[in-house]
């Protein structure tokens, strides 16, 4: 099986969004959940943050201003990701461009969702947080580095440690999935499955 390119850094425009509590109806609102495939969804992810009512984007939102439009990376605040499990949040945010979301702490289900689809979640502790937010926020358009491989994130002069735990970790680098990593083990299977075959068939018999 042909792995994809090892992907040891994440390097982009990085953007503060310190909101607290951001759910996944927040990430990609329930109207957008009308389909099961993973395309068309970069239009409803934080569409309600990105567009008023009449589908104007709202010049005050982050995303929609210079540089930060651009950006590839997102400093979030506590608890992001919260919510019930909805995968075409992650989904919405990688058509997006949005590779990496750095923050305090993330929800599980989100955390397992953006792993199994190539969105790194570095975490962070409160104070590294704020630095890279007020970087972030003051930025003209620099761009910072996550090092999956050394776990650490450079943004200017700040250098700073993550949390990412190895089979994450690993997974990224080597730009797997949940996809890839089953048909890595499909000799096993089959093997397994063919002896079960030989065993029913062995008891048949008897």
């Amino acid at each position: 099986m042909k792995e994809k390119n090892m992907n040891k850094s994440i390097t982009g425009i990085v953007a503060p969004l310190p909101l607290a509590n951001v759910d996944t109806d927040v990430i990609m609102p329930k109207r957008f959940l009308i389909t099961i495939t993973r395309e068309g969804l970069a239009d409803g992810t934080f569409a309600d943050l990105r567009f008023d009512n009449s589908g104007q984007q709202r010049p005050e939102f982050i995303l929609n201003k210079a540089p930060w439009k651009q950006a590839t990376i997102l400093v979030v605040g506590d608890n992001f990701g919260c919510g019930s499990s909805r995968e075409h949040a992650v989904w919405g945010m990688r058509q997006l461009g949005i590779e990496a979301c750095i923050g305090t702490g993330f929800a599980g289900i989100f955390y397992d969702n953006a792993r199994k689809n190539g969105l790194a979640l570095p975490v962070v502790s409160n104070e590294t947080r704020d630095k890279l937010l007020e970087f972030a926020k003051n930025s003209s358009g620099e761009k910072i580095s996550i090092e999956l491989d050394k776990k650490t994130i450079t943004a200017g002069d700040i250098l700073v440690p993550f949390v990412m735990d190895e089979a994450t970790q690993a997974s990224l680098i080597r730009g797997r999935d949940d996809t890839l990593d089953t048909l890595e083990y499909t000799s096993a299977i089959q093997n397994y499955e063919t002896k079960l075959d030989d065993r029913m068939r062995v008891n048949v018999i008897k």
